[in-house]
């Protein structure tokens, strides 16, 4: 061990630095694993729950979720941080009755607009989506940002 008083100012910053970003590393990797498994809880328990419907969708937009038309209980559950993201939200008649939805991310894309579909849902969480008539759905392709100012350029 050498003694500090033969260690120089930097040298003395830099090990503490050290010894904080080491430690900030430590809890980051203990929370996020704590966090991953409550995630992968919620996501069996939403799975678990999940049940098969048919719906006809009306409308599908990505709106801020005190906007989306959802229940006031729902709005006041969630975290006041992500009340002001945006959410996939989709309407849709399910049998006579006209319902606001979340939609996975994942499936959002895949979700076609005035067509009847089979979905998987989970309360008021869409989990899947499969056609119903019809081909297979697949997700429109991704226009990219240089692609879309080209077509605008050029007036498609």
């Amino acid at each position: 061990m050498i003694p500090v008083a033969l260690l120089s100012t930097p040298a003395i910053v830099l090990i503490v630095v050290l010894v904080v970003l080491v430690a900030a590393l430590a809890f980051l990797t203990f929370w996020g694993n704590k966090q991953q498994k409550k995630a992968e809880t919620a996501q069996q328990q939403i799975e678990a729950a999940a049940q098969p419907m048919t719906m006809l969708v009306i409308d599908k937009k990505k709106m801020k979720l005190t906007e989306s038309g959802l229940p006031k209980i729902v709005i006041d559950s969630t975290p006041k941080l992500y009340r002001r993201s945006k959410v996939p939200i989709v309407k849709a008649k399910i049998g006579p009755r006209i319902m606001t939805l979340i939609a996975d991310e994942k499936v959002y894309d895949l979700i076609p607009v005035r067509q009847e579909v089979k979905a998987m849902v989970s309360g008021m969480y869409i989990l899947s989506v499969k056609s119903l008539r019809g081909p297979a759905l697949t997700a429109p392709p991704k226009v990219g940002f240089f692609q879309r100012m080209k077509n605008k350029i050029s007036g498609k």
